[in-house]
């Protein structure tokens, strides 16, 4: 696959895109407002704030009123965030403030007296939801039928395309005035936030599926009627979630976008300097949808490009590479048309999404074919992997129910693997367990109960068990790696508070985790949750992956993660050790006064969950030009030597990086 992308590379000539620049500040400095107007706001949002902290107390009772009050909040936070950090991009946009915060006292008055219209409201309607990963407020926009029922209906998944000025305040002012391109019968449509202008990648594809889940929570929602389309940036995001998460859709729909990186960016072009680091090259199968487009084959897809669209370029690359994995790509050409939907085009694709929905997906196929690169994405359909032989290397699973009984499954650098079925096919009981062959091996699987779960794991040899229970050792489900993995669920950042090992390493943690808040809450929309050393609660290490910040001398988290570590006997060898002197990783050793490790590692204190050093999310302000530079930029553990300064890249000069191995140790080689 690599030689046919590379291959392809005369066909995407449009792609390239001229030198970016250094930086590139999102969402771009604002406009002045008049004081009049701003003194107004202020005075608006402070007194809604009132409102909510209000609300909170009152509501304590009532958990089902206390669950809307995100819906509220969505509403301080747009506007609040638009006057604190100068983000009107317009001067129009005063109305729009003043909007949202009139409807924000208007439902708070609501729930204030036990009622919430706007639950109720058919057409667009403004909700939100707390997020697990900071615990921020993220808004999203519905479009709901305006018919009634309590029958579960469709849902539809509209991501958005690229919008730098798209703040808060400005995505709910979208989201009021249009119900966006598609709106199939009775179908509710959801338009994610998606964290602002990442592609819906990282925090923004865990928002994709927090404003689903918040949907699915509030209104009757078919989980087997449930689609996906997208433009532009928004076509990115539909090729990137239609690929990785392909057992989910029942229809798919991709519009231009990228698809992948290396070509969409010219990344090896010389003129744009270093090309990416080996680690980066890998870490590409984090993220491209070509690597992954064999999963196509699970769903039904219907690819939009204009026919002299540069975009277009995307939709080519990935047919062809979809020919070679055996999946026929439907599209649809939209005559002499730019980077736009051509009307008759549109109208053939609302059909067709109609179509599609309306027939769903079965709960139950007979066939699962499944690739992957990583287990942060594991799953498809009724087959979950829980061990790979070797992370960012293909791994392939094809399934069948061959017949009454009998599974037939083969495997490429799979280790463990779990079946999961929805139902228990006929004349499957306990009296009648199934057969299931892997890799030509029959193996003995557990009694059929109604809803049959197995789990497989391979043992010396290479010979299929089955086990009692999922394979969990080593790198599995949200235990991954690499660093960026650490901000796709609950994170905290660990200030330190003592003095550091030396002034110079002090200094450059110190600057690098004020940098990390500001640049999550530019990029990610959230604000970071920082808590001192001394303030780290057990119930802070049970639920969070925790950041730390400084060294064993200034951070009494970072002392007590290595007195853990050495005592532990139920986790992975600690692999870093620290003094005043050095700095030692594996087999690599530095000097401490000239460098600083970076690292990803399971929590020794509580393994189901993260512990990271001096580092937050690794893309820096140089890849804001195109969502497609938005990949990780550092493995596992990184070495920084801090005599050359960070920059728009780099955290400083990286000596030496990349991964542990599939038990979280020192690779041998």
């Amino acid at each position: 696959m690599r030689s046919l992308i590379l291959a392809l590379a005369f066909t995407a000539t449009a792609f390239a895109q001229t030198p970016p620049p250094t930086t590139k500040q999102n969402p771009p400095p604002g406009v002045a407002i008049p004081d009049a107007d701003r003194k107004e706001l202020e005075t608006g949002v402070a007194s809604l704030g009132r409102e909510i902290d209000g609300l909170r107390g009152s509501l304590k009772a009532n958990p089902v009123l206390l669950a809307l009050l995100p819906d509220v909040q969505i509403f301080h936070k747009a506007v609040d965030w638009a006057l604190r950090y100068d983000e009107f991009m317009d001067v129009k946009q005063v109305a729009s403030a003043k909007r949202a915060l009139a409807e924000g006292m208007d439902r708070g008055k609501a729930l204030k007296s036990g009622q919430s219209p706007w639950a109720q409201a058919s057409g667009p309607v403004l909700r939100g939801y707390v997020s697990k990963i900071d615990g921020s407020v993220q808004p999203y926009g519905l479009v709901v039928p305006d018919s009634q029922t309590k029958s579960p209906r469709p849902l539809l998944v509209w991501l958005a395309g690229r919008n730098d000025k798209r703040t808060e305040l400005a995505f709910l002012d979208e989201r009021w005035k249009s119900k966006g391109e598609f709106t199939p019968a009775n179908t509710i449509v959801v338009h994610p936030y998606g964290r602002f202008c990442n592609a819906t990648k990282f925090a923004g594809e865990t928002d994709v599926f927090e404003a689903m889940a918040s949907v699915q929570a509030r209104y009757p929602i078919d989980p087997l009627r449930i689609a996906m389309a997208g433009f532009s940036m928004g076509g990115a995001s539909a090729w990137h979630l239609g690929t990785h998460h392909a057992g989910q859709w029942c229809a798919m729909s991709p519009g231009a976008g990228f698809c992948e990186t290396a070509i969409y960016a010219d990344v090896f072009n010389a003129k744009k300097g270093e090309p990416p680091t080996w680690w980066e090259q890998a870490l590409f199968h984090y993220t491209n949808a070509t690597d992954y487009a064999a999963n196509l084959a699970n769903n039904p897809l219907m690819a939009y490009s204009g026919e002299i669209d540069p975009q277009r370029a995307s939709a080519d690359m990935m047919e062809k590479i979809c020919a070679t994995e055996g999946v026929k790509m439907e599209r649809i050409i939209g005559p002499n048309t730019k980077h736009a939907y051509e009307p008759g085009a549109k109208e053939q694709l609302a059909a067709w999404l109609d179509e599609m929905i309306a027939a769903g997906t079965p709960a139950m196929p007979p066939k699962v074919r499944f690739t992957t690169y990583t287990l942060r994405y594991p799953t498809m359909k009724w087959i979950t992997l829980d061990a790979l032989e070797k992370h960012y290397e293909r791994a392939d699973i094809d399934a069948e129910l061959a017949d009454e009984g009998t599974f037939r499954v083969k495997t490429k650098n799979v280790a463990a693997f779990t079946i999961a079925l929805p139902v228990a096919p006929a004349p499957l009981d306990k009296t009648h367990p199934p057969r299931v062959v892997i890799d030509g091996q029959e193996v003995v699987g557990p009694p059929v109960e109604d809803f049959w779960t197995a789990h497989f794991a391979k043992v010396a040899g290479g010979k299929w068990e089955a086990t009692p229970t999922a394979y969990v050792a080593g790198k599995t489900h949200g235990l991954t790696g690499p660093i960026d993995d650490a901000f796709v669920d609950s994170f905290l950042f660990i200030r330190p508070t003592g003095k550091p090992l030396n002034e110079k390493l002090g200094a450059w943690t110190k600057s690098e985790m004020e940098r990390a808040i500001t640049e999550w809450r530019r990029v990610f929309r959230g604000d970071v949750r920082v808590k001192d050393d001394t303030a780290l609660t057990a119930e802070d290490v049970a639920n969070a992956n925790l950041i730390l910040w400084g060294d064993p001398s200034s951070n009494r988290a970072i002392k007590t993660l290595f007195e853990h570590a050495a005592l532990s006997k139920t986790v992975p060898q600690f692999p870093l050790s620290w003094t005043a002197d050095s700095v030692q990783i594996g087999t690599a050793k530095y000097s401490a006064p000239d460098h600083a490790p970076i690292l990803i590692f399971p929590n020794p204190a509580n393994p189901k969950r993260y512990v990271v050093l001096n580092s937050g999310f690794t893309f820096r302000e140089g890849s804001t030009t195109t969502n497609a530079l938005q990949t990780p930029k550092l493995p596992d553990w990184a070495i920084i030597d801090l005599r050359t300064p960070p920059g728009a890249h780099w955290p400083g000069l990286v000596v030496d990086a990349g991964f542990f191995d599939e038990s979280w140790q020192w690779p041998k080689k």
